[in-house]
């Protein structure tokens, strides 16, 4: 008994070894003693040329600082793990991060430089100090809103947040979002509207489905303008499920609309506006990590329309 329990054992320490391999989110390959590919990430594959089991590495790519080599020895075979990078991808990485650092600070100071302005007025004679007050509880909100979606995104990057796990049917997802959101378009002036297929469900979490919802409504109630409605649309095409958040308000610039799901991005109208500047790209990230797509289209004056197309339910 005690050799079938080992013999299970080390059937599991090899699917967890080739699922490791596999599934890592970096180019990562395995090889023998004769320098011959005996497991690789589907990572490498896609992204490196010439990357095929029971062949040599491509020439090169074990040279240089591109490649990262940690060997090792198993039940005396020699083998090598080799961590594999493509020409920029550090580069571009720190520049990613160093500017993601540099917007999340300019973000910051001004609510910030709001808030020490409205502090310092409350404290001048004869200030209306409970308006004051008012004003700054609405900065220090502002900054908790960008700081929790800050760590959401990082959440969502880093893979702490599973996107793929449970099923929702969206319209009714969506409809419950709309109706947190209900005081506030009321007061932006905005209608809010949610109609479509009832049974379309997509394997994603279900509060993942109520974010993206959300931050659609969210959009349109901050920019679309007063007297502007929002309506959302679910249905299902060929294997897919439609999300749509379709506005007719102030729209966007044609030049304005590759961008609208940038991190921190805003059109030059949006700029004064209390958003995080994250809401967009949230949606983007949420919608990509369940293997579907997301594109903007509008114009000036002539609203503003998002499609999400997620994967339908297998």
């Amino acid at each position: 008994m005690k050799r079938d329990g080992d013999a299970l054992d080390l059937r599991l320490e090899a699917a967890r070894g080739r699922t490791l391999v596999e599934e890592s989110r970096e180019s990562v390959v395995v090889l023998d003693d004769e320098g011959l590919v005996i497991a690789a990430s589907a990572r490498a594959r896609e992204s490196l040329e010439g990357v095929e089991d029971g062949r040599p590495l491509p020439e090169g790519l074990l040279s240089g600082e591109l490649a990262l080599v940690v060997p090792y020895e198993v039940d005396g075979r020699r083998e090598r793990l080799v961590y594999l990078s493509r020409p920029g991808d550090l580069t571009a990485y720190e520049e990613l991060r160093a500017g993601f650092t540099a917007s999340v600070s300019h973000e910051l100071r001004t609510p910030l430089a709001r808030l020490l302005v409205l502090l310092d007025s409350a404290a001048l004679p004869g200030a209306d100090v409970d308006a004051l007050l008012e004003q700054a509880r609405a900065e220090v909100g502002q900054i908790r809103e960008l700081i929790d979606d800050v760590l959401f995104l990082s959440e969502l990057e880093t893979g702490r947040e599973v996107v793929a796990l449970g099923t929702t049917a969206v319209l009714p997802t969506a409809r419950e979002a709309l109706d947190e959101l209900a005081g506030s378009a009321d007061r932006a002036g905005i209608r809010l509207e949610a109609s479509g297929d009832e049974e379309a469900e997509i394997e994603v979490r279900p509060r993942l489905v109520r974010v993206v919802a959300r931050n659609l409504a969210e959009n349109a109630i901050r920019y679309a303008g007063t007297g502007a409605t929002l309506r959302i649309r679910v249905e299902r095409q060929d294997g897919s499920v439609l999300l749509e958040a379709s506005d007719d308000g102030q729209g966007v610039a044609a030049e304005d609309l590759p961008r609208l799901f940038e991190r921190f991005y805003r059109a030059d109208r949006a700029r004064s506006s209390r958003g995080t500047g994250l809401g967009l790209a949230i949606v983007k990230h949420i919608v990509a990590s369940a293997g579907g797509e997301v594109e903007a289209s509008g114009a000036l004056g002539r609203g503003l329309t998002i499609r999400c197309v997620f994967p339908a339910k297998r």
